[in-house]
């Protein structure tokens, strides 16, 4: 009976949360992603417009609009936009919610309570935060290795003699996932009266892009000085090949180290389990006497601040 109430919250919660999912994914599609992306940069534009929402959500809730101001709110706002997903930032709080709530309730089923419970259930409560971090690096990759491409068709199209708005959609029209969609949202910005520069940078928020920030710069220069922009865009497509080229030789290079550190930070779990199968009784007593688990968190605490610092010291910056 003790363990009933656990797993029922445990299975009750899940169900919420994939019900919460299902109904997120089938109300939510392309035009009120569009939509919501175009919202920033008009409302900074158009600021009674802004004024009114923006009081309109005081009024609806408080706590979200102060979480929402703060660094933390606007990192997680700012993360989900990255990652492409059609959630908002409550809907993301929620879902961690529940899931630290399902793992405070595996918990109790597995270990009873305790710190090992909070533990599940922490680890369960910053999945999404991983999940967004992981759907943003890949988004992010993706639209590094479309950008050069892009940008060839745009001189290409500068060349024949268009504008920049037709080589603009152009790209739209050749380019999926990410960098079409994101294009495309700057076209329908610059056709409510937005500036190609002005969209361009607003683009950066969504995609926070190096070689895409030189594209923003050589635009704003050309349109403030006046030049010959097929030429601006051919020699950046030049520029990105290169330093795209030198980011995979830093990781050929360092695939090395970055293994080893894998490989010296899982060698401790490694030798655990093989001494479980050996020897049980050496292991049983890091996690039943007071003084064995003392060490094993000591251990594993020791374990995660070698990884972070093998990552840190290989982490090279150009």
């Amino acid at each position: 009976m003790t363990s009933f109430v656990p797993g029922a919250v445990f299975v009750l919660l899940l169900v919420g949360l994939v019900f919460i999912l299902r109904s997120r994914s089938a109300g939510h599609g392309p035009d009120e992603e569009l939509l919501r992306r175009m919202t920033p940069a008009l409302g900074r534009d158009n600021s009674a417009a802004f004024s009114v929402t923006r009081e309109s959500r005081i009024k609806q809730g408080h706590l979200l609009t102060a979480l929402y101001r703060t660094h933390p709110g606007q990192w997680l706002e700012r993360t989900i936009l990255q990652a492409g997903l059609y959630l908002s930032m409550a809907e993301v709080l929620l879902i961690m919610t529940l899931l630290f709530l399902c793992g405070e309730g595996l918990g109790h089923l597995l270990f009873g309570g305790g710190w090992f419970s909070l533990a599940v259930a922490t680890g369960l409560a910053i999945t999404p935060l991983l999940y967004l971090k992981i759907l943003r690096q890949r988004r992010l990759k993706a639209f590094g290795q479309q950008l050069p491409f892009a940008l060839d068709l745009m001189k290409s199209s500068l060349e024949a003699g268009h504008s920049l708005g037709r080589g603009l959609q152009v790209v739209v029209q050749e380019f999926k996932e990410p960098l079409g969609p994101e294009f495309r949202t700057v076209l329908e910005q610059t056709r409510v009266g937005l500036p190609i520069p002005r969209a361009l940078e607003e683009m950066l928020t969504r995609i926070p892009d190096e070689d895409l920030g030189l594209l923003s710069i050589a635009v704003k220069v050309q349109t403030q000085a006046g030049s010959s922009l097929a030429t601006i865009i051919g020699r950046l497509a030049e520029i990105v090949r290169t330093r795209q080229r030198l980011r995979l030789q830093i990781r050929a290079l360092t695939a090395q180290s970055r293994f080893s550190g894998m490989l010296v930070g899982l060698l401790p779990v490694a030798v655990m389990m093989i001494f479980h199968v050996i020897r049980p009784e050496y292991i049983d007593l890091l996690f039943h006497d007071p003084t064995g688990m003392t060490i094993l968190k000591t251990a594993i605490g020791l374990d995660i601040v070698a990884l972070l610092t093998i990552r840190r010291l290989l982490r090279i910056e150009y």
